[in-house]
């Protein structure tokens, strides 16, 4: 039995957000957004930190917390191309730490440098 790929598309990782996370370019912010929330749930900080906008990418990124949270889902609420170069992504995604669920809802900024898209920064909702 094959599994879905964690950021919540009927494919599997391999057919999904796999080959983003093995280089290829993500098509549109959407599928970006979806490939780095799949290195959440893998604690793929490389690709993360690739995939984050020069301007804003924090030095290191340190994604082993104890307790570990354990991702849940994803869901994408809207996707919308500002421009060209420039779109934003709203989703909630599920986790629980130590027993206990939280959501991270956020929009999230992306621009597109040198043909590929990269995470600017986000607006966190309640």
């Amino acid at each position: 039995m094959t599994t879905n790929c964690p950021c919540g598309r009927a494919a599997p990782l391999a057919a999904c957000c796999g080959p983003y996370l093995a280089g290829a370019p993500a098509p549109d912010a959407e599928s970006l957004m979806r490939s780095r929330y799949t290195a959440y749930t893998l604690s793929d900080a490389a690709y993360l930190s690739a995939t984050w906008h020069p301007d804003t990418r924090p030095a290191t990124l340190n994604l082993v917390e104890e307790p570990a949270p354990k991702w849940l889902g994803l869901s994408v609420k809207s996707h919308a191309q500002q421009d060209e170069h420039h779109a934003t992504v709203e989703f909630v995604a599920r986790y629980k730490v130590a027993g206990r669920g939280f959501r991270l809802h956020e929009v999230s900024r992306f621009e597109m440098l040198g043909g590929r898209w990269y995470y600017l920064d986000g607006d966190q909702l309640p």
